[in-house]
């Protein structure tokens, strides 16, 4: 009796609620006021910020890509037998890329950021500005005279609208990084969270922004500079309290920005191959073919190089080589206006408002190349690379900080020094068995070979065999067995090579290859098909290789208020 009493109560009290609530309801429809709960979760009343209207803003230089499904792979004949992109049916979602390529003026806004910040004169810093330098040398061909680029084409001002070249993949990740940091600090401060002009403040090595640390950790920005990292800032810019929509003034609390403030834009990244291809082909604007078939050959409509329009008949769409010894044309009415390199936007755009998706440069992607594009167990949002970490946390249970004490570098294979992390960001390590214990869709932090390239993949691997558990293979016997080039420095800080001379290599293939996309000026026209994929060592760099940066899209797949199907 006594526990059907209670439960009784329990009813009782459980309808008040209801009809409580139910009230409540009526009197308001403030967007404070919580569809799950009823309680007010306004940030000015203690609760978090309720950012659920706010869309993703553009981030500068970026034209939005709206997703959907397309025909990854070469869908024209394959004379060169390669066999490395079979066409499949892929989805890709909704994401922004830049509108041109990377350029010259962009990258030496980057090298004199790092110049400023951190001196080369400064022994903790010499390799930071060395390691991001583009290779000039890459002009050089010993029986051709191209001294010129070599010394003009990165800082002169007739090249500074030109794409960048002679940035490996590494060095254009670095590059992406670094320009994710200034976009957000530029929009931290418009919007009130940090000093005005701080981002032109004198800073030092040691006093840097970075994201995540600020997302981490706002304390730790800027070494902790409490005037520079402002708290409960308001829309205007201004700290302390403001006048609410009623005109009632409330006290702020101390809050930084957060991922719910919804104001942060996702990292400026490399696209993957799927991205690069899908807006590279740009099916939006060809209705007239059957694009689940993958009917297209280039950027725009047509199986031609040459424009059909009247106004400009005959004119090339791309900046290409168009035969031996002929990279322009004849003077006075050249074909594509260029020999090398052409400025951004010189050739029209595709559907989607991007330039140069053929010629001009070939491009990095991140996917680490493989023969074979496994989409067995994924035909969405492909991309083989992922390599999980988190943030490292010290001793004192606190995240490790990277100090200039403490700077993480990559030795490339030819001896010279990227920086990786830089003072002011979190140190990173690979995910452990508290992220992968009993995981269905993840083991292991490195999932470069998942499927293809490790052990397992071998022809040679005796499946339940005694060697099969012990993992032992000799080395002929492994997938891809590409030059091991040894690249060191000793305890005096010299460089010491020593050089694969091995005969038995079958392979240029291993995991520090990546695939780029898109023809060139060096090239002919069959590379300016978007499916068309090439590889090339991560760490190093050509003439004829540029990138572009691409960011995710968080919410809706279009990029209108209101859904197409309402």
């Amino acid at each position: 009796m006594k526990v059907n009493k209670i439960i009784a109560l329990r009813i009782m009290l459980s309808v008040t609620l209801v009809a409580g609530l139910a009230s409540c309801s009526k009197k308001s429809n403030s967007n404070s006021t919580s569809r799950g709960t009823g309680w007010n979760v306004s940030s000015s009343k203690g609760g978090f910020s309720n950012a659920a209207s706010k869309t993703q803003e553009t981030g500068p230089g970026l034209v939005f890509v709206e997703g959907g499904t397309f025909t990854k792979g070469l869908v024209q004949d394959d004379v060169m037998h390669d066999w490395n992109n079979i066409p499949t049916q892929q989805h890709v979602m909704s994401f922004y890329m830049d509108e041109t390529e990377v350029t010259n003026l962009m990258y030496l806004e980057y090298l004199e950021w790092l110049k400023k910040v951190y001196p080369p004169t400064e022994e903790n810093y010499k390799n930071i500005y060395e390691g991001a330098s583009p290779d000039t040398l890459v002009w050089r061909n010993r029986l051709g005279y191209n001294e010129t680029m070599t010394n003009n084409y990165l800082r002169h001002p007739a090249y500074a609208n030109y794409p960048v070249v002679g940035v490996n993949w590494v060095q254009a990740v670095e590059f992406s990084r670094w320009r994710t940091d200034r976009v957000n600090e530029a929009v931290l401060e418009k919007n009130g969270f940090l000093k005005k002009n701080a981002k032109s403040l004198d800073v030092s090595a040691e006093s840097t922004f970075s994201t995540e640390t600020y997302l981490t950790a706002p304390t730790l920005t800027y070494g902790g500079n409490e005037e520079i990292v402002l708290k409960g800032a308001s829309k205007s810019g201004k700290k302390g309290p403001k006048p609410d929509k009623d005109g009632k003034v409330t006290e702020e609390k101390n809050v930084y920005a957060q991922r719910s403030t919804g104001i942060l834009l996702p990292e400026y990244r490399l696209p993957t191959e799927s991205e690069w291809e899908y807006a590279a082909a740009a099916d939006v604007g060809q209705r007239e073919y059957n694009i689940y078939k993958g009917q297209k050959k280039y950027p725009w409509s047509g199986s031609y190089t040459r424009s059909g329009k009247r106004s400009n008949k005959g004119f090339q769409l791309a900046n290409f080589k168009q035969g031996n010894g002929d990279y322009g044309g004849i003077a006075g009415w050249s074909d594509d206006g260029a020999d090398i390199t052409n400025a951004v936007k010189s050739y029209p755009a595709n559907d989607f408002g991007l330039y140069d998706m053929a010629g001009n440069v070939a491009e990095w992607v991140a996917d680490v190349y493989r023969p074979i594009v496994d989409i067995e167990t994924n035909d969405f949002n492909y991309f083989r690379g992922n390599i999980y970490t988190k943030n490292k946390i010290g001793k004192d249970g606190k995240i490790d900080i990277i100090t200039g004490k403490n700077i993480v570098y990559d030795t490339l294979s030819n001896g010279k020094l990227v920086a990786v992390y830089l003072p002011g960001e979190i140190a990173q390590v690979p995910v452990d068995d508290n992220e992968t214990y009993l995981r269905q869709n993840f083991s292991t932090s490195d999932n470069i070979n998942y499927r293809d390239g490790d052990k397992q993949s071998s022809k040679y691997y005796k499946f339940g065999g005694a060697d099969a558990d012990k993992g032992k293979m000799s080395e002929k016997e492994t997938m891809y067995n590409a030059p091991k080039n040894n690249i060191k420095i000793d305890s005096l800080g010299n460089l010491e090579r020593k050089y694969d001379k091995s005969n038995k290599r079958t392979t240029m293939i291993n995991d520090a290859v990546r695939v780029y996309k898109g023809g060139s000026w060096r090239d002919r026209a069959y590379w300016l098909d978007p499916a068309q994929r090439r590889y090339f060592p991560q760490d190093m760099a050509t003439d004829y290789i540029g990138f572009r940066c691409a960011m995710s899209r968080v919410g809706s797949k279009a990029n209108t208020k209101k859904s197409p199907r309402n």
